[in-house]
């Protein structure tokens, strides 16, 4: 029947593989940032000076965009994923553009805070969006689609920022977002219909207060906290109540919201309960792989920064390639056999670096991290398939966002428990066996013309204090990694069907 004849007009049908085109083009240019950045960052401070900042730059965008993440998913639960998306890539951009323009390392600091606070729109949401076209079947092959941006922004990112530093400049690291942000958006526009119900809604303002209060004190404990104080100061103590004070005043509010920034609601399934958890056990570990393997690769296997980085970008090789195939095993075994298969890998790969010597070689590095990555494929694949077929769409921003703000979290508890294991343990063993030498004069270790200086008793000690520091860490991400599977042997047997 042609409802055009009868004065209805005919609904604009949504192009699929246009959308995930677009969709895709965000999520690359949110996951090429942080890789093109880092190469960006010796240019940038030769050129901006402050070094002590340094670590801010990564910090003011993980910060916000953890901030940000759960309360744009839920307006877009509230509104829709198109303009909401369409927002954060907008302020994604202009953040973007003004980093371009830094002239110093605290205006570029404040900078990243604009793109951080676009930048946690992008990756929940567009995730989102294909649970929302697609069917559970399809969704779960699409989700290796989305996973292999991650592995492919991780290869070409150190190379395209590489080339932009050596024969432009570094500002155009931050330049070539736009025409990616702007293809995408038009492709939104243009390709993405939605039906959204119009009708009053009732923000939970107080709650997206209290919730980035609560975010932004536990961060700034957790990045800036022991080298400002020591950990009994009063003024820890303090930003600690705060934290504390601000996550219980949170948690009373969500219980009495209309419509709550995060509805505890939903942890009550314990499959989502369990992915999240997860989540936030494994971002402890990628944080602990990827923080402090090429120091490893580089000081005491002595290998150069090009190797060292090899043994990094095969985690994002077995990234996307397990999950295509947790896509395809989600159908034919279900979400908690491919999720064990996940775990399994975790705990492969970390036994390999609590097992790894300086005369193993960077390959024996490099498959550790193929393992952990292949492991991450697998488990986050199934996660968010599992989370989106569970809840209806008013409910799928938000319960989305919520498992990427736990992996999110992960990394940053991670970044700040496993740093300080790394520095405890090196002081330790220095004051054992050599009071001269300090966790600063690991940094020898890092730079050929120094290192091949040091006197070789110094050197060799210098180096079983490093290998002893990172073993202390990587027992730890294994037993992250042992408990993430115990968590996974929880998962409700059960298939969820949308």
């Amino acid at each position: 029947m042609n409802m055009e004849a009868f004065g209805i007009p005919k609904r604009k049908q949504t192009k699929k593989s246009l959308v995930l085109a677009s969709v895709m083009l965000a999520m690359f240019m949110g996951a090429i940032e942080a890789t093109i950045v880092s190469t960006a960052m010796p240019a940038i401070v030769a050129d901006l000076g402050g070094f002590t900042l340094y670590s801010w730059v990564f910090s003011a965008y993980l910060l916000m965009n953890s901030v940000t993440v759960l309360i744009y998913g839920k307006l877009s639960d509230l509104f829709g994923r198109k303009p909401i998306l369409t927002i954060g890539i907008i302020i994604f951009l202009v953040g973007s553009i003004l980093c371009g323009f830094a002239g110093s390392m605290k205006t570029l600091i404040i900078f990243r805070l604009i793109q951080g606070f676009g930048a946690g729109a992008v990756t929940p949401i567009a995730t989102t969006i294909v649970g929302d076209i697609y069917t559970t079947e399809e969704r779960a092959k699409i989700q290796g689609y989305l996973s292999s941006v991650w592995g492919i922004s991780a290869i070409t990112g150190p190379a395209v920022g590489g080339l932009l530093v050596q024969y432009v400049s570094w500002h155009y690291v931050f330049w070539i977002n736009i025409p990616l942000g702007l293809l995408s958006l038009v492709g939104l526009w243009l390709f993405l219909h939605e039906d959204i119900v119009k009708k009053k809604h009732e923000i939970d303002y107080f709650g997206a207060i209290l919730l980035t209060g609560t975010i932004s004190t536990l961060m700034f404990i957790l990045i800036e906290g022991e080298s400002r104080w020591s950990w009994g100061s009063w003024q820890l103590i303090g930003l600690l109540l705060v934290t504390a004070i601000a996550l219980i005043a949170f948690v009373i509010q969500e219980g009495k919201a209309a419509e709550p920034v995060m509805p505890f609601s939903i942890w009550k399934e314990r499959s989502i309960f369990i992915a999240n958890i997860t989540s936030l056990t494994s971002g402890i570990i990628l944080i602990g792989i990827s923080s402090f393997l090429p120091t490893f690769v580089q000081g005491v296997m002595e290998q150069t920064p090009i190797v060292a980085g090899f043994t990094l970008t095969t985690m994002s090789i077995g990234w996307p390639i397990a999950s295509t195939l947790s896509g395809k095993m989600l159908i034919t075994i279900g979400y908690r056999k491919t999720s064990i298969i996940g775990g399994a890998f975790l705990v492969l790969g970390s036994v390999a670096f609590v097992t790894m010597s300086a005369s193993a070689g960077p390959i024996w590095a490099a498959v550790g991290s193929f393992l952990v990555g292949a492991g991450m494929g697998f488990t986050s694949t199934a996660f968010i398939v599992s989370i989106q077929s569970t809840v209806e769409w008013q409910q799928r921003g938000i319960a989305t966002a919520a498992n990427m703000f736990m992996r999110n979290l992960g990394n940053t508890i991670g970044a700040a428990l496993l740093g300080g294991i790394l520095n405890n343990r090196m002081t330790h063993f220095f004051t054992e066996n050599n009071k001269s030498l300090t966790v600063e004069d690991a940094n020898k270790l890092l730079k050929v013309g120094e290192r091949n200086q040091l006197p070789a008793s110094v050197k060799t000690i210098l180096q079983e204090g490093l290998t002893f520091s990172l073993h202390s860490v990587y027992y730890v991400v294994l037993t992250f990694a042992v408990i993430s599977m115990l968590l996974i042997l929880f998962i409700p047997k059960k298939k969820v069907v949308s």
